[in-house]
């Protein structure tokens, strides 16, 4: 292993280290939702989306302007950053934290390290782009602001926000049952017979 490889994963361990310490208050509710987000149990994905659909329904149902909507999210966010710590050593014990749950724990705060650094590394690359191919970067920008913009305008952003949450709270368990892996490589197959008729036809 090289002098930088070296030193990206000591500090890889040294962010996760840092996570670790920030997060642990909120261990046992993150590790419940985890096993949530997984699907250990088949009738988690049911719940999850139940429980987004009311939530989402209950934001139609009182139709609060955006800054209600916004400091009643940031207050709850306040209310669970201050309550959450106290009391889920309280409710999961503390004294059940096991060997088992710490590694999951610290694999959990290493993916999230992990993700932050990809979405840097995008938003990054998107900056060189805008340096090293102006026109590129611009046309591309150009292209896909528009293509959600027009999707934002023939979809309602109430729901199109509910399908974006409940797809990404779906996504941990899609991966991990490996159900995105099969229908990209479905896809893929489909995508490779077709060129391969393309090719016969032009022959």
């Amino acid at each position: 292993m090289s002098d930088g490889d070296n030193r990206s994963a000591n500090l890889l361990a040294s962010e996760t280290a840092h996570l670790e310490e920030q997060l642990q208050g909120w261990g046992e509710v993150i590790l419940a939702a985890d096993r949530v987000l997984r699907w250990e149990r088949h009738w988690f994905p049911a719940a999850t989306i139940g429980a987004v659909s009311f939530i989402f329904l209950m934001i139609y149902y009182l139709d609060p302007s955006v800054l209600t909507g916004l400091s009643c999210f940031v207050m709850i966010i306040c209310l669970a950053d201050y309550l959450i710590p106290t009391l889920a050593p309280r409710i999961f014990g503390s004294n059940k934290w096991t060997t088992e749950q710490q590694q999951r724990f610290h694999e959990i705060c290493g993916n999230l390290v992990r993700t932050q650094r990809r979405i840097v590394g995008w938003w990054r690359r998107i900056f060189a782009l805008k340096e090293e191919k102006p026109k590129v970067y611009f046309l591309t920008m150009i292209c896909i602001l528009a293509l959600v913009a027009w999707i934002g305008q023939q979809v309602h952003n109430l729901f199109l926000t509910y399908l974006i949450v409940s797809f990404l709270l779906l996504l941990p368990g899609l991966n991990q049952h490996g159900i995105i892996t099969k229908y990209v490589g479905m896809i893929k197959k489909e995508i490779q017979k077709l060129l391969k008729q393309k090719e016969k036809k032009n022959e």
